[in-house]
């Protein structure tokens, strides 16, 4: 199983994997976030991107404003750079997003450690399906996303999940 919580296995992956890994060290944003224990999920670490894929990076802040004013200090000269708090499932939640090079960035950040979080509990039990089901079931969750599908719906429908919240269902699988 890759080790997801480092991003030193994209630099072995394919080649828009590779990119992100270049982009990402030369811009020190790993390196910037560390204190806020960061890792890279969705659908490029585990190959179901597609052109449109962006860049989401979870950390676990204790101290919010301290975790904003790192934002800001570290990012706040890129292209089309923004924060936001919102609060989603009952959670406070401070979004950043901006451009490095190519790729849109969006780092999502709360008080919760990244290995707890959704974004990062759907990629390993994603992976894990991927692994278990072969290429094919990979091509075809790529297709669907072409199509306009999200992730998790797209899992959902391969998997004959009939949910409103296939977020939710897909979690439930993985208990």
């Amino acid at each position: 199983m890759i080790d997801f919580t480092s991003i030193g296995y994209l630099k072995n992956g394919n080649l828009k994997q590779q990119r992100v890994y270049d982009v990402l060290n030369a811009h020190s944003v790993f390196s910037k976030l560390a204190k806020f224990n960061p890792i890279l999920v969705g659908t490029i670490p585990i190959n179901i991107d597609t052109d449109t894929s962006d860049l989401d990076i979870i950390c676990y802040w204790v101290n919010k404003l301290e975790f904003i004013s790192t934002l800001k200090t570290s990012f706040c000269n890129e292209i089309d750079f923004s924060v936001s708090e919102k609060i989603k499932n009952n959670r406070e939640v401070v979004v950043a997003k901006f451009m490095l090079e190519e790729f849109p960035v969006e780092v999502y950040g709360q008080n919760l450690p990244t290995t707890e979080q959704n974004g990062y509990r759907h990629m390993v039990f994603e992976h894990k399906l991927l692994l278990e089901r072969g290429e094919e079931f990979r091509l075809q969750i790529v297709r669907l996303k072409k199509q306009g599908y999200k992730t998790e719906p797209a899992f959902a429908k391969l998997l004959g999940l009939n949910s409103d919240n296939p977020f939710e269902e897909l979690l439930k699988l993985n208990i």
